[in-house]
């Protein structure tokens, strides 16, 4: 039974301040409540500023969390078989040039996978339908000596698989660098100056609904005299002057431990650090993407050049 009662106790201490402040936000949002504490200026300001960073980290995770999407550049119309998905393109070229035959150069474009299927990446598929595409070439070239786009698909299907690599590597240090800070910042940092802030809005719906209680009781009357339905400040009973000085000093201490929360937020300068990484991780990449295409391009200008120039002789000879 002591501990029905006790259970009974602490379930009341819990549930009437909940009451009374639940009752003081309806009144508020029926216009009804005589008096509202402000906040300070200062203090709502910081509160602007936290909700400022808030969405600012919403709305840019909405977006970079598509790094963590292997295929977000791979085309949605390219339908490619298991075969295709199988070995990289390095080791496609490998087993092509030690082929003998057209059957063996055949079972080396559709050779099993050594470990998982190839990424699923816009470089990745342009590497493997370049390949395919240079030994279609090489397999129906009759005439003597290499066919001169077909050995440029082939290099160029080197040059982006290299190409999609350097992107998967970028993507990996972004999900490490930047999107796992970011999201620490808005499920834990933001949270806690959410629930600082949750925690200040309730000792402030108590402390005016404690005045409130404080100023509906009865005052004294004489008899005969009709009973005032509201107090005066200097009306108000000792007990009920020390609930409210009680109310505001929890108020006060909830207040200033949301604004250092905030501040600790605000000043930080992780969330700059992270897009510092996201920058770092893209510039990285394109500049991988550019000294491949740059090392390529010679190699392929050449090829045409050379290529243009027999045709030409031969257009002579004709």
């Amino acid at each position: 039974m002591d501990k029905v009662q006790a259970f009974g106790k602490n379930f009341s201490a819990t549930f009437t301040p909940f009451a009374a402040r639940t009752q003081q936000y309806v009144k508020e949002q029926l216009g009804q409540a005589e008096d509202k504490t402000q906040l300070p200026p200062d203090y709502i300001e910081l509160e602007k500023r936290v909700d400022a960073l808030k969405k600012v980290h919403t709305t840019l995770l909405q977006v970079t969390s598509q790094y963590t999407n292997e295929a977000y550049d791979y085309p949605n119309n390219l339908r490619e078989s298991f075969n295709d998905l199988g070995r990289t393109v390095s080791e496609k070229v490998s087993l092509l040039s030690a082929a003998t035959s057209p059957a063996e150069a055949q079972a080396a474009l559709t050779a099993p996978p050594a470990a998982k299927p190839q990424p699923k990446t816009f470089s990745h598929a342009l590497a493997r339908a370049s390949l395919n595409g240079s030994h279609i070439l090489s397999a129906d070239h009759s005439g003597a000596g290499e066919d001169p786009l077909s050995t440029a698909l082939e290099k160029f299907a080197i040059a982006s698989e290299k190409v999609g690599e350097a992107r998967l590597a970028q993507d990996a240090q972004i999900q490490s660098r930047f999107l796992a800070g970011w999201s620490t910042t808005l499920n834990t940092n933001l949270m806690f100056a959410q629930r600082a802030r949750k925690a200040v809005e309730n000792s402030r719906l108590s402390l005016d609904a404690t005045k409130a209680k404080a100023k509906s009781g009865p005052a004294f009357s004489l008899p005969g005299q009709q009973p005032k339905t509201g107090l005066e400040d200097h009306e108000i009973s000792e007990e009920a002057r020390a609930q409210i000085e009680q109310a505001e000093d929890e108020f006060v201490g909830q207040t200033e431990e949301a604004v250092g929360v905030m501040k600790n937020v605000l000043d930080t300068p992780e969330p700059l650090r992270n897009l510092a990484d996201l920058i770092a991780a893209q510039l990285e990449y394109h500049k991988k993407a550019y000294e491949i295409l740059s090392e390529l391009a010679p190699v392929v200008d050449q090829l045409q050049v050379e290529q243009e120039a027999s045709y030409r002789k031969s257009r002579e000879g004709a």
